[in-house]
């Protein structure tokens, strides 16, 4: 990647990826931007949650221009495929320049947001960038819960334009995003030894595209979650089945690409459920064939079972899952194409031997929707005896049409590159909404490359579009 333009740019990011950020373990990165500030005599502030912010003057002839802010955030997204040995606490990303993108090998390449802190670093340090004041500002845990935005300390900003470095899709400019939180179910699940005269099997699902619950969530892509929830509840219906262990997902804010169950039924039911497990993977594979054209499904024999769910939870967990909202809830009716409200399933997963949490994220751009997406989410899970928390959740970020800084952003790109950008919002989360709180005066506009497969192993950033990124990011803050 060293040997890519701009060099500065690509330099400063490969170096992001050689030091382990997981999201609330950003110790390592917070100690990487301290030393890149002192090497370079960069002024530097940490506040108590960890965020980081850099100040560089003005070059010659620019001391009378305001000063703008570059924000990004230092933690990334830690995926990776199955079979793949790999230690995001430890470990230095496998970085691979393949064609036209960059990816990772096997893991996510967290581009989002390495990239936008990248641009940033160099904007410091580049001696031929022209530019008035420079804050540049690193935020700690924005992919699980926003906390360094949230817990913005007092005095790290004092400008009064924030260019938000943290969108994935180049010749596109965003100026609002949508709020969200979190619904977390804790069912109890107690066991009770396997019945006897049962046959256990493993249903794996794999391979699926996944990708961001927000960015990504209108893409028709499936949730593996859904699926073993599918074949688990028809099972227990038609077949009998009792439920040994259930696992999907991970992440609250990515579409799971993984799941799998242990499950048996009755001995004597064994060859009706085998025929109609091999119509369910016929029918699921077809259901999904435009979007999921590499899934996979596997029912696998496993050796008999110590344990199983107590029949009572069993049902009151499968009907949750089967119930539950999951994907679009709604368009916007004021911006075409946009989503305005969803929900993601996220994430099943046993925390103690009798206990399974299930993990669900909302996000609207309508408050109130966002309320009531929510209240959807908890419903079902109440009516299914579970205990509901809820995140403190985030605000959205209104669209100002009228910004400065917007006008002078679409001003720059259509005198670099000919064409005029599309102003848009997004379904995404960004900080954006959270500064805005703090700073009420702040003007703000969020752009970047293009990046692809955010939030899964399938993350790959676009090399042309990081020259155009960095040329539009140059021209913005000269111009400002």
């Amino acid at each position: 990647m060293k040997n890519l333009y701009p060099n500065h740019v690509w330099e400063i990011f490969d170096a992001i990826t050689k030091v382990p950020r997981p999201s609330k373990k950003e110790g390592r990165i917070i100690e990487f931007l301290i030393a890149f500030a002192e090497e370079h005599g960069l002024e530097w502030q940490r506040d108590e949650i960890g965020n980081v912010v850099m100040r560089k003057g003005a070059t010659p002839g620019y001391e009378n221009k305001p000063t703008v802010i570059l924000q990004s955030h230092m933690d990334m997204v830690c995926e990776k495929n199955s079979g793949v040995n790999f230690d995001f606490d430890n470990d230095a990303i496998v970085t691979v320049v393949d064609g036209e993108w960059v990816r990772a090998e096997g893991t996510t390449l967290g581009a989002d947001d390495g990239i936008g802190m990248a641009a940033a670093m160099a904007m410091l340090v580049d001696p031929e960038v022209e530019h008035g004041p420079i804050e540049a500002l690193f935020t700690v845990d924005e992919e699980t819960g926003l906390t360094g935005a949230f817990n913005l300390g007092e005095g790290m900003l004092t400008g009064k334009y924030l260019i938000n470095l943290d969108s994935e899709d180049e010749g596109e400019i965003f100026i609002g995003c949508a709020g969200g939180i979190d619904t977390v179910a804790t069912f109890d699940c107690p066991r009770e030894t396997a019945p006897q005269g049962y046959a256990f099997y493993k249903f794996e699902v794999s391979d699926l595209v996944g990708g961001h619950s927000g960015d990504d969530i209108n893409k028709g892509r499936a949730n593996s979650n859904k699926i073993v929830a599918r074949l688990l509840y028809e099972a227990q219906h038609d077949f009998g089945a009792r439920v040994s262990y259930i696992d999907g997902g991970n992440l609250r804010n990515a579409i799971p690409r993984e799941a799998w169950a242990v499950f048996g039924v009755p001995q004597d039911k064994q060859p009706a459920f085998d025929v109609r497990y091999s119509e369910f993977a016929q029918q699921i594979k077809q259901e999904w064939q435009m979007t999921e054209p590499d899934m996979k499904l596997t029912l696998s024999m496993v050796n008999a079972v110590d344990e199983v769910m107590v029949l009572k939870a069993q049902q009151a967990l499968l009907g949750a899952l089967i119930g539950v909202p999951n994907g679009v809830l709604a368009m916007s009716q004021a911006v075409q194409g946009l989503v305005e409200t969803s929900t993601n399933l996220a994430s099943v997963k046993f925390a103690h031997s009798d206990k399974v949490v299930v993990t669900t994220s909302q996000r609207s751009s309508v408050e109130s929707a966002k309320l009531y997406a929510m209240q959807s989410v908890e419903s079902v899970f109440l009516l299914g005896g579970a205990e509901v928390e809820h995140s403190d959740g985030y605000p959205g970020w209104s669209p100002n049409p009228y910004s400065l800084l917007l006008k002078r952003t679409v001003a720059c790109y259509e005198q670099l590159f000919g064409v005029k950008p599309v102003v848009r919002a997004v379904h995404a989360g960004l900080e954006c909404g959270l500064f805005l709180e703090k700073y009420p005066a702040l003007e703000m506009v969020s752009f970047g490359p293009t990046v692809l497969g955010v939030h899964s192993p399938d993350e790959r950033l676009n090399i042309d579009t990081v020259d155009k990124f960095w040329q539009l990011l140059k021209q913005v803050v000269k111009s400002i």
